[in-house]
């Protein structure tokens, strides 16, 4: 094989990544419309990001929330979207960061890497939550304590589900994709 080819062959893996990491977010969100604030996109992409690349973890959180986010049952408002898009696409960025550097960061021992994931997914979850509530803030002309306030138990869901989702399930699926793509360097 040429180099070109090995290239091309790279991309196609990648771009096919992408794609089925992306489905499975749309996929799973769909699946969950009705458990408001529990969903697995968020570990779906933190998770892309740490087994591929920064890259392609940010391109499925962005993928995934433009694609969700413009057929959604709920409608959509422009700067809501472009706003939860962004923020999504952080877990990927995050989970690429932590698959360079993880194996100096995160423990050996699976119960304290579940809570060092657990506390990660907390971070990008306070943090998502802050800025997409702004954003809704701004965007509908409410006071910003006002949209905190009455988004305060929506932001709760989303942290205790997404604490318990990084907790059980990023390590399993890292050794899962391991024995499916041994070739794969992830540091964790």
């Amino acid at each position: 094989m040429q180099a070109a080819d090995l290239v091309a062959l790279n991309q196609t893996k990648k771009i096919s990544i992408i794609v089925m990491m992306t489905a499975a977010c749309v996929g799973s969100n769909y699946a969950m419309l009705g458990i408001i604030n529990v969903k697995f996109m968020d570990v779906i992409v933190f998770i892309t990001g740490l087994a591929f690349g920064s890259g392609t973890g940010m391109a499925v959180g962005f993928l995934s929330w433009a694609i969700y986010g413009l057929i959604n049952p709920y409608g959509f408002v422009l700067p809501i979207l472009i706003a939860t898009a962004t923020m999504e696409s952080a877990y990927g960025l995050v989970g690429g960061l932590l698959g360079r550097e993880g194996g100096k960061m995160i423990h050996s021992h699976p119960i304290v890497a579940g809570i060092q994931y657990a506390i990660v997914g907390l971070i990008l979850t306070i943090t998502y939550d802050l800025v997409t509530n702004i954003v809704f803030a701004v965007s509908f002309g409410i006071d910003l304590r006002v949209a905190l306030i009455e988004g305060a138990p929506f932001t709760l869901i989303h942290m205790i589900s997404n604490v318990s989702i990084f907790f059980v399930g990023v390590l399993p699926a890292i050794k899962g994709i391991r024995r499916l793509i041994p070739e794969l360097n992830v540091n964790v």
